[in-house]
C-alpha cells in the first residue's frame, strides 16, 4: 500500500476538531461546492465548472459548461457525456491549481478512470472519496490508493457490518462453475449487472473456454471503451446483432437487471437467471427477486475496507454521504472522529441511477427498484439441476 508523501511539515496528526470548513466545502442545492476554487463536485445539476469522480450516471450529469476529469476515465466519460462536452484530463497524481486551489486526482478502484478528488488550500488538505473499493485484485482499472488529508469525504453504500466480501477470483470461480452447468444442461446463463464498471469487471474473470459471450446493448459501448483504453478483456458479441432465433444455448449473457421479465428476454428459450452485486449480500434477495443464483461482487468498498480506507487517511475529521450513513457516522463518533452526515439527492449503486424524489432520506438497504422486478413465471426458465453450491459461508441471497 502506498501512501501520498505529504508536503513537508504538515502535521496529520493535527485534529480539525468541529473547525469550520466552509471557506472550502459547502453543501448546496447542487452538491459540493468550492467557493474559493468556484467549481462543484460530482454537481445534481448542471454548473459552470464540475470535477467528476467518475462516470456514472449518480456523479456525472450532462449540461455543465466544463468538467475535469481524470485521464483514465476520459474515454468512459466521453461515452457517456458525448464528444462534445468540454473536458479536461488529468493524469493521476499531477497537479493544476484554480484560483489558489491545488487539486489532485488519485485513483479510487471502482471503475475505470474512477478518482478521489484532492484539495489543498491554505495549509488544509479534504479529499472527496466518490465511489471506491480497496485492495482489490481487479485488473479493469487502477487500484485504489490512499491519500492523507484533514478532511475525507466517503462513500458508505455498503456502511453495515454484514457486507464483508469474499475474494473476488472466489466469485469469479462460482459464477464460471454456475455457467458451465447451465452450458451442460443446455441453457442460457443470463446474469444480471451494471452495466458500466460491473459488466467489465464480470468480464475479466469469465472463462471464455466455456462458451460465448454475449452482451446487451447497454453495455457494449463502455465495454469498447475499456478496450480502447487497453483493458483486456475476452471477446463478446452484441445480442442485437445475433441472427434471427438464434440459439443461445450454453452462452453467457450479461445485461442490465432493468431489463429481466421485459419483452427483451423472450429471444431466450431455456435460462438460469443470476445477479451480481453487493446487494445479493442480503438473506432473501435471491429469493424474492425469483433469481436462480445470486453472486455477492461489489466494485465498492465493504464494512472493513470503509474503515481501512478511513484510517489510511489519518484524517480526524469524516463526512459520510451515499449509502447507509447514520450507522457508519454513529460507528465513527464512537472511534473518536469527528464525523457528520452530508445529503445527496442519490442513491450510490441504484439500478436507474436516478435521483430520489425530493424529501426521500437515503435508504440503508436496497429499496425494492435497487434489484429486478419481482416476474411471474414464464415458463422459460428451465429448472436447476445439480446446480453447484457456493463454498461456505458464502450468500445464496
Amino acid at each position: 500500500m502506498v501512501l501520498w508523501e505529504c508536503p513537508a511539515g504538515l502535521e496529520f496528526a493535527y485534529k480539525c476538531g468541529m473547525e469550520n470548513w466552509n471557506d472550502l466545502l459547502v453543501s448546496t442545492s447542487s452538491g459540493l461546492y468550492c467557493p474559493p476554487g468556484g467549481f462543484y463536485l460530482d454537481p445534481w445539476n448542471p454548473v459552470s465548472r464540475a470535477i467528476i469522480t467518475h462516470a456514472h450516471g449518480d456523479h456525472l450529469r450532462a449540461g455543465s459548461d466544463h468538467y475535469l476529469v481524470s485521464r483514465e476515465g476520459l474515454g468512459v466519460f466521453q461515452s457517456r457525456a458525448g464528444l462534445e462536452a468540454a473536458v479536461t484530463a488529468l493524469p493521476y497524481g499531477e497537479s493544476i491549481e484554480h484560483n489558489g486551489v491545488k487539486i489532485t486526482l488519485f485513483p479510487a478502484g471502482h471503475i475505470l478512470g474512477s478518482a478521489q478528488v484532492r484539495l489543498e488550500y491554505q495549509g488544509r488538505i479534504a479529499v472527496l472519496s466518490g465511489d471506491y473499493k480497496t485492495f482489490d485484485s481487479d485488473t479493469t482499472c487502477t487500484p485504489f490508493e490512499p491519500v492523507r488529508c484533514h478532511l475525507f469525504i466517503t462513500e458508505s453504500t455498503f456502511g453495515l457490518p454484514i457486507y464483508q466480501w469474499e475474494p473476488q477470483q472466489r466469485i469469479f470461480d462460482q459464477i464460471n462453475a454456475w455457467w458451465r452447468s447451465c452450458r451442460d444442461q443446455g441453457q442460457t446463463a443470463m446474469l444480471f449487472a451494471y452495466s458500466l464498471g460491473k459488466t467489465q469487471r464480470l468480464l475479466s474473470g469469465l472463462d471464455p473456454s466455456i462458451g460465448p459471450i454475449w452482451l446487451h446493448g447497454a453495455g457494449v459501448g463502455p465495454t469498447e471503451a475499456y478496450r480502447r483504453e487497453g483493458i483486456l478483456l475476452p471477446p463478446t458479441k452484441a445480442v442485437a446483432e445475433s441472427p434471427a432465433k438464434h440459439d443461445f444455448s450454453g452462452a453467457i449473457v450479461i445485461a442490465p437487471p432493468s431489463v429481466d421479465n421485459s419483452p427483451w428476454m423472450n429471444r431466450f428459450k431455456e435460462v438460469s437467471t443470476g445477479f451480481a452485486s453487493g446487494w445479493m449480500r442480503i438473506r432473501g434477495g435471491r429469493r424474492r427477486q425469483s433469481l436462480d443464483r445470486g453472486f455477492v461482487l461489489s466494485d465498492h468498498a465493504d464494512w472493513p475496507g470503509l474503515h481501512e480506507a478511513i484510517a489510511a487517511t489519518g484524517a480526524s475529521t469524516i463526512w459520510v454521504t451515499h449509502g447507509s450513513v447514520p450507522t457508519l457516522v454513529r460507528h465513527l463518533l464512537e472511534k473518536g472522529y469527528e464525523a457528520r452526515p452530508i445529503k445527496t439527492q442519490f442513491v450510490g449503486d441504484r439500478l436507474e441511477e436516478t435521483p430520489l424524489p425530493q424529501g426521500e432520506e437515503t435508504p440503508s438497504v436496497p429499496s425494492e427498484e435497487a434489484l429486478p422486478k419481482e416476474k411471474k413465471s414464464s415458463g422459460r426458465r428451465g429448472k436447476a439441476k445439480n446446480e453447484p453450491e457456493p463454498p461456505t459461508g458464502a450468500s445464496e441471497s
